[in-house]
């Protein structure tokens, strides 16, 4: 995911979509780690610009990398948005602590992420160490961010600072608010600095690579996220089956059918997610019909159904058919 293995095809688009850069021009790849819930999705989606990660107040929401561009005179960030490193106790906590370990091999700059409301704690200490680990291992630059910082006065901020810093060795560290956008913009100055000399590897204009059906299962994941219990999340799965112009609709009103499967691994769960009489799924399919026709630029007709696939956290052939 270095510069070295950009897909070849990007020279063709940057062509026709990029503007000419001086020698010093930078661009790269960086990741957010940080233990679930550090603030990573809400800070790529600042750093953007625009929603290109879902954010929650649940942990383990992210589920995919999700690859946000931000370009600027100087340089072109390209963010690598990770599920949170954490304790696995399944096989889909495995496969996404890999995931993360497999990017981190791959980027030319890491950002972690603690945030400033929580004190410093077994899962930071737990992400250091694997940091280190990665470092001793392939050297790369790491900028230890003080997420949340609008969340706490300047003491306990100054406070958190010299926690992290007595945490371990980072090129870097700074404070920002993604919420209030202070220091955002010095955040990514701060991790392009650390990127290599290259051309623009995205087109002017380009915010993310995700296809669009992966952007609208995870629009549809964050609103049913909202509002539910704690142990939803971890059981909750999405898959687009289909995507269809409606036909017999005029030129200048097209409506695009999408038709979505979300899955949970228990009937009580399915409850949930449904709601009494249906008005929670009704609740949840207006919330992610709007991000979808705000991603698409286009009406869409949003049917949404339940369904459970039991224990599928656990089951090898049901992760992957459900895309993990």
């Amino acid at each position: 995911m270095g510069t070295q293995d950009a897909d070849p095809t990007h020279g063709d688009t940057a062509a026709s979509g990029t503007t000419d850069r001086s020698a010093d021009y930078r661009a790269g790849f960086a990741c957010l780690v940080g233990r679930p819930n550090a603030g990573k999705s809400t800070l790529t989606n600042a750093l953007v610009g625009q929603k290109v990660a879902i954010t929650s107040s649940k942990p383990q929401t992210t589920r995919h990398t999700i690859r946000g561009v931000t370009t600027t005179a100087t340089a072109q960030l390209i963010l690598v948005d990770t599920p949170g490193l954490h304790k696995p106790r399944t096989l889909l906590g495995q496969r996404l602590n890999d995931l993360v370990r497999e990017t981190l091999l791959e980027v030319d700059v890491i950002g972690f992420c603690l945030p400033a409301d929580q004190r410093i704690g077994p899962g930071d200490t737990f992400i250091a160490h694997e940091l280190a680990e990665l470092r001793s291992v392939r050297r790369r630059p790491v900028v230890a961010i003080a997420t949340k910082a609008d969340a706490v006065d300047r003491e306990r901020l100054a406070e958190h600072l010299i926690a992290i810093d007595q945490l371990g060795e980072w090129d870097a560290i700074i404070p920002c608010s993604a919420v209030s956008g202070s220091q955002v913009e010095e955040v990514r100055d701060v991790l392009a600095s650390f990127l290599p000399r290259s051309p623009q590897l995205y087109p002017d204009g380009m915010l993310t690579d995700e296809p669009e059906m992966v952007m609208i299962a995870e629009l549809v994941r964050e609103a049913a996220l909202e509002g539910v219990r704690d142990e939803l999340p971890h059981s909750l799965a999405v898959v687009v089956e289909e995507m269809v112009q409606r036909e017999g609709r005029p030129d200048d009103k097209p409506l695009l059918d999408v038709r979505v499967n979300v899955f949970v691994e228990r009937p009580s769960q399915k409850a949930i997610v449904i709601g009494r009489g249906g008005s929670r799924l009704r609740e949840v399919g207006t919330n992610a019909r709007k991000g979808i026709e705000a991603l698409l630029g286009q009406k869409v007709y949003l049917d949404l159904h339940v369904k459970v696939a039991k224990d599928w956290q656990r089951d090898p052939k049901q992760l992957q058919r459900l895309g993990f």
